[in-house]
């Protein structure tokens, strides 16, 4: 063999361990890259439905994260309905009771923006709790309270605003929102399927 021919032959293999290593290590990115962005996935769907959807198989290499014997716990969709919704619910109703719709008054929106917010901060309904006490607690809102007879009716669950008036109905404490004819005033707050109505004569 002459050198040159040596030459070339160590130049092609030289070329050729070159492409290995560029293959070997592309291929180590794209495994890299599949398990990231598996990973991403599961923790997505995980934060999404549930933790068990992240159990895996450790006698198998691609056991399927939804099984048909086994129930996951899927989250039901936010409601995206609000205050002004159930607002017009709740005045339809009342129509159709033959009572009065009730008129805003801001004095109203204001306990019931404050209320919402105390809700949704606990994550439940209080059982009216922060209602009873809030002229203690809130001595700026005493003078609403001693100028209007104030009711307070709460719910949560509703995914529309008519299952949230119709949840209101089937309660007999809850459905004088609906058919009270001496409640005049009104306000509603809601978010995230919890709601506040508040009514004042």
């Amino acid at each position: 063999m002459t050198k040159r021919f040596k030459t070339t032959i160590l130049k092609i293999l030289g070329i050729l361990t070159a492409l290995s290593a560029i293959f070997v290590i592309a291929g180590v990115i794209a495994v890299a890259g599949y398990v990231a962005g598996y990973a991403r996935g599961v923790y997505r769907t995980a934060a999404l439905y549930g933790k068990d959807v992240t159990e895996v198989s450790q006698n198998s290499t691609a056991t399927p994260l939804v099984t048909p014997n086994k129930t996951h716990n899927i989250a039901p969709a936010i409601p995206t309905w609000g205050g002004p919704q159930l607002w017009e619910a709740v005045n339809k109703k009342r129509t159709e009771y033959g009572v009065n719709p009730l008129n805003n008054k801001d004095e109203l929106c204001t306990i019931a923006a404050i209320r919402l917010n105390e809700i949704l901060a606990i994550g439940k309904l209080d059982g009216h709790e922060g209602f009873g006490n809030m002229p203690e607690r809130r001595p700026d809102l005493l003078p609403i309270f001693e100028e209007y007879t104030i009711s307070e009716f709460l719910l949560s669950g509703a995914q529309t605003p008519d299952e949230a008036v119709e949840l209101w109905e089937n309660t007999l404490g809850h459905k004088k929102l609906l058919t009270g004819g001496e409640y005049v005033w009104g306000c509603i707050y809601a978010k995230s399927g919890f709601a506040v109505a508040i009514a004042a004569y």
